[in-house]
């Protein structure tokens, strides 16, 4: 199993080309389900989350090409409306499928999700929106077997913000018969894609990029040729996070600035100097972190998936701080990895709150990863700390960072993959 040798206490300087998003690729793959012919998505991030979903297409019958940073997907022979345990059980993304394969063949069979080890992530509010659709939806040894002859427009209000559960719902409703509307959609810029995209295929999706969508539902859809899929902001906060802890100077190529304003200004609340032009982001750092207090929230709020990172920032701040994670309330399996590398983090469960003592000097240790953005801390720690560091289970950062360690070697970063 592979695993990193981390030394730190070294400064990062240089360029860093940002990929493209891993949550805007999975959404956009399961969408080609609704097209007939070949659909080529390009900036696709080397992931090993992009080859399950590209396998999990390719047993419904699509055919799948991923080479060179693109996607070519043929979805003119696929026919089984069918996604198995073993697949879905990796990648909670999987589930995406649901909604595409409901709208094209009215029947999918598709596995209870599985993915990171933390928390619940319910995928009640998808099936209760599907139901609202007119389908019929049972439950059959794990297995969601959900039926409908046609798909019928209608209110659709989430209890809260669900990023999935808006993309399943939407994609389920472009081809119903009547006008839907989702209230407390998801804003992200990756579900504003998929609508882009959708619409491009001739759906009638608006209020875009707010937190009600309405859809007038259409009888048919048109193939479209290619995507080109928006750079991710996750992987870019992680490098603006990792510079600003280690010290340094570094520009973020290939980045929508407009994605990280509110982790742009948190930064710079902190003490760290921003530099955002079109397409770049360059982050002057010396180390010399203030304490800033923040809460995870949906887009345009502080990300959920940047606040393992920001707790291994701030134990390196010059103050306490603390961090309230409204979204997923027990997302911090990583405090105790970030605990044996020399920070101090407490835990409150019931307000879903971390208290975090700044101006720690940070010491190696062989850590363990147990999530994909709990990987990203681990490394941003290690990097931060007095000797030579092991992070174990590293496959979890390769489901949404491509080639992490090659990226950080080249700004300066000791870090080797090892097997």
């Amino acid at each position: 199993m592979d695993y990193f040798e981390i030394e730190g206490k070294n400064q990062l300087f240089g360029d860093v080309d940002i990929s493209g998003a891993k949550n805007a690729v999975l959404p956009l793959m399961a969408a080609s389900i609704l097209n007939t012919n070949q659909l080529t998505i390009s900036n696709v991030p080397n992931l090993s989350d992009s080859i399950t979903m590209s396998d999990l297409l390719k047993g419904m019958g699509s055919e799948v090409d991923l080479s060179s940073g693109k996607i070519h997907i043929n979805s003119q022979s696929l026919n089984n409306p069918y996604a198995p345990y073993d697949l879905v059980r990796t990648m909670r993304a999987s589930f995406y499928v649901l909604g595409p394969l409901l709208a094209k063949f009215g029947e999918a069979k598709v596995s209870l999700p599985g993915g990171c080890a933390w928390g619940p992530r319910p995928v009640d509010f998808h099936i209760e929106g599907i139901k609202q659709l007119g389908a019929t939806v049972d439950l059959e040894e794990g297995y969601i077997i959900a039926k409908s002859n046609q798909l019928k427009g209608n209110k659709i209000v989430f209890p809260k913000i669900s990023v999935g559960a808006t993309g399943n719902v939407l994609m389920a409703s472009i081809l119903a018969d009547g006008d839907t509307e989702i209230h407390n959609a998801a804003a992200e810029p990756e579900i504003q894609q998929l609508c882009h995209f959708l619409n491009s295929m001739g759906a009638k999706i608006s209020g875009i990029g707010t937190n009600i969508l309405q859809i007038e539902g259409v009888t048919s859809l048109q193939n479209v040729d290619s995507v080109d899929v928006i750079p991710d902001r996750i992987e870019a906060g992680t490098f603006l996070m990792g510079v600003a802890a280690t010290g340094g100077e570094v520009k973020l190529n290939k980045v929508n600035p407009d994605h990280l304003k509110t982790i742009i200004s948190c930064l710079e609340h902190a003490n760290v100097n921003i530099r955002v032009e079109n397409d770049s982001i360059t982050i002057l750092s010396d180390g010399n972190i203030n304490p800033y207090d923040i809460e995870t929230n949906e887009y345009p709020g502080f990300a959920t998936d940047l606040q393992a990172q920001w707790m291994l920032l701030m134990s390196v701040a010059s103050g306490d701080s603390t961090l309230k994670e409204n979204i997923y309330f027990d997302r911090f399996n990583h405090v105790p990895e970030l605990n044996r590398l020399g920070c101090d983090i407490s835990v409150d469960l019931k307000t879903a709150t971390a208290s975090i003592k700044g101006q720690r000097k940070l010491i190696a240790a062989n850590v363990t990863s147990t999530d994909l953005r709990a990987s990203a801390c681990l490394i941003l720690a290690a990097l931060c700390a007095e000797g030579n560091s092991t992070i174990n289970r590293v496959y979890h950062i390769d489901r949404g960072y491509d080639k992490i360690e090659e990226k950080l070697s080249k700004i300066g970063a000791k870090i080797i993959r090892k097997k």
